[in-house]
């Protein structure tokens, strides 16, 4: 997807902080065997949200969490930071043209729109939502409103889920946007209070709620069908079979339970986003969230 160069005024970068460690801090219960196994596959989920592993959006934060600790690094811009490697780079562009896309998008709409924050770290790091790791993978905090990535997550993506190329590192951003967009319109409130009201069936929630994102993520590239290139369609749909529920519990060597499912199967995935891709219609995502 020819994407960039990134507007260094059109995004909000920052590098946070180091040294988090565990899981975000949230107001479940107990963490039973199935929703550990969860969270240590979630390395390979695009758009793992940590807090559902935890109970769910309506977790609350008690890390201490505070907007003073979470300032650039020294004096460094956006475009620095931005620069700093490959992934970075793609990571801001895919940013740029996202808020881009979405800001008209609410415009149209008249609905108010601000642009979320894209967090780079290594390793571990601290958010509204708690405390995360790597291994978790790429999520949005919707406490702070910011997308937390590690970049490292690219190869590893690549490596072990055969998930390659430019289109499907762009699929992650746009995905975790997905859920900005769903804070900012009201249906991340809507599936944490169906979920509360209703929790023997959270999980079903979170997979309307995530199929929603995969949609999402295909309207921005729907948008900008000038700018797909040959391979990206595949790339995208590669992806998103990969990270499909049922193929990674096949994969982690579970059985196929889909009580345990979060996100969907690789064959709803694939097709919320070929949804998205191919209406470039924000309503028609709609469908993901209507029983909610």
């Amino acid at each position: 997807m020819r994407l960039g160069p990134f507007d260094p005024n059109n995004i909000r970068v920052r590098r946070g902080e180091g040294g988090g460690m565990g899981l975000p801090i949230g107001g479940a219960g107990g963490l039973g065997c199935g929703t550990i196994i969860l969270a240590a596959i979630a390395y390979f989920v695009f758009g793992a949200d940590p807090m559902q592993f935890l109970g769910g959006n309506q977790a609350s934060d008690q890390s201490g969490y505070s907007q003073a600790g979470f300032q650039p690094q020294g004096n460094e811009s956006a475009a620095q930071i931005c620069s700093e490697n490959q992934y970075a780079t793609e990571a801001c562009n895919a940013l740029s043209s996202l808020n881009t896309t979405w800001k008209a998008a609410f415009q149209q709409a008249n609905v108010p729109w601000h642009q979320p924050e894209l967090v780079f770290y290594q390793g571990g790091t601290r958010s509204g939502c708690g405390a995360a790791q790597s291994s978790m993978g790429p999520f949005y905090c919707p406490q702070d409103e910011s997308i937390y990535i590690d970049t490292s997550f690219y190869d590893e993506m690549a490596r072990k889920l055969g998930a390659k190329g430019d289109f499907a590192r762009y699929y992650v951003i746009a995905h975790e946007y997905g859920h900005h967009v769903q804070k900012l319109t009201g249906v991340a409130d809507q599936i944490a209070s169906a979920q509360q009201q209703d929790p023997a069936n959270a999980n079903r929630y979170q997979v309307m709620m995530e199929l929603q994102a995969d949609c999402y993520a295909g309207v921005w590239a729907g948008k900008n069908r000038n700018l797909i290139e040959p391979g990206d369609f595949e790339e995208g749909m590669t992806a998103a079979s990969a990270i499909g529920d049922d193929t990674l519990e096949k994969n982690a060597g579970e059985a196929v339970n889909p009580e345990t499912f979060t996100h969907g199967t690789s064959a709803q995935r694939m097709q919320a986003l070929r949804t998205g891709m191919q209406s470039g219609d924000d309503t028609a995502c709609d469908k993901y969230v209507q029983q909610a």
